[in-house]
C-alpha cells in the first residue's frame, strides 16, 4: 500500500475499503455471538443425552450380568440376536450461519428375532436394554457432530475477526492517513506554485 499514488480517488477507495472492513468485522462479531450461543445450547443437549446414554448403558450392563447369570456366557453367545431390519433412522437438518446442524433419532420399533430354545426374561431384557443404548447413541452422535462443526466455524470466524481488527484495519487506516497527509502537502505545493506563477504583473517601463 505504501506504493500507492497519493490521489483523491485512491484515498476515497481506501475509505470505502475501511468501511467494508468495519462492516465485515461487525458481521463476524455478530456471527461469533450467534455461534457461541448455539454451542452453549448444543452443550446442554449433549450433557442431557450423555446422561441418558450413561443410564441406558448402566441398565444394559445390569441386564447383561443377569443374562450371563441365567444362561452363562456360552449360552448367551448363541442366544438369537434381535432383527433390526425394521429400525428407522431419522435425521433432520438445519443451518445456522452456514453451519449444518443435525438432529437424529433411531427407532428400533418391534424387534423381531428367532425363537430361542431356552428363552428367558433376563435375555429379553438384555436385548431391549442394548437396543436402548444404540438409540441413545444415535442422538448423542448427531449432537457431537454439531459441536465439532460449530467449534470449527467459530474458531475460523474468530480468527478472521481478529485479523480484521488487529491487522488489516489498522494498516489501511495508517496508509490512508499517510496518503491524505501527502495529498494535502502536494495540494499546498500546487497552490503555492500557482500563486507565484500568477503573481501581480510588473509595471511597464
Amino acid at each position: 500500500m505504501s506504493e500507492l499514488t497519493p490521489t483523491r480517488s485512491v484515498v476515497l477507495e481506501l475509505r470505502d475499503e475501511q468501511r467494508a472492513m468495519r462492516e465485515g468485522h461487525a458481521f463476524l462479531d455478530e456471527k461469533c455471538l450467534l455461534l457461541a450461543g448455539e454451542i452453549v445450547r448444543e452443550l446442554n443437549r449433549y450433557s442431557a443425552l450423555a446422561g441418558a446414554l450413561r443410564g441406558a448403558n448402566d441398565d444394559a450392563t445390569r441386564a447383561l450380568v443377569a443374562s450371563i447369570g441365567r444362561h452363562g456366557l456360552d449360552g448367551l453367545e448363541v442366544y438369537p440376536r434381535g432383527d433390526l431390519s425394521a429400525a428407522r433412522y431419522r435425521q433432520d437438518l438445519r443451518s445456522l450461519m452456514g453451519v449444518k446442524l443435525a438432529e437424529a433419532s433411531l427407532s428400533a420399533g418391534s424387534i423381531g428375532h428367532a425363537n430361542a430354545i431356552d428363552a428367558s426374561p433376563e435375555a429379553e431384557r438384555c436385548r431391549l436394554a442394548c437396543i436402548a443404548v444404540i438409540e441413545q447413541a444415535a442422538a448423542l452422535g448427531a449432537v457431537a457432530g454439531n459441536l465439532e462443526r460449530l467449534s470449527t466455524e467459530y474458531q475460523r470466524s474468530l480468527r478472521r475477526a481478529r485479523a480484521l481488527a488487529d491487522v488489516l484495519l489498522p494498516e489501511i487506516v495508517q496508509v490512508t492517513g499517510e496518503l491524505e497527509t501527502r495529498l494535502e502537502e502536494l495540494e499546498q505545493e500546487d497552490a503555492i506554485y500557482m500563486s507565484r506563477s500568477t503573481g501581480p504583473a510588473q509595471p511597464a517601463r
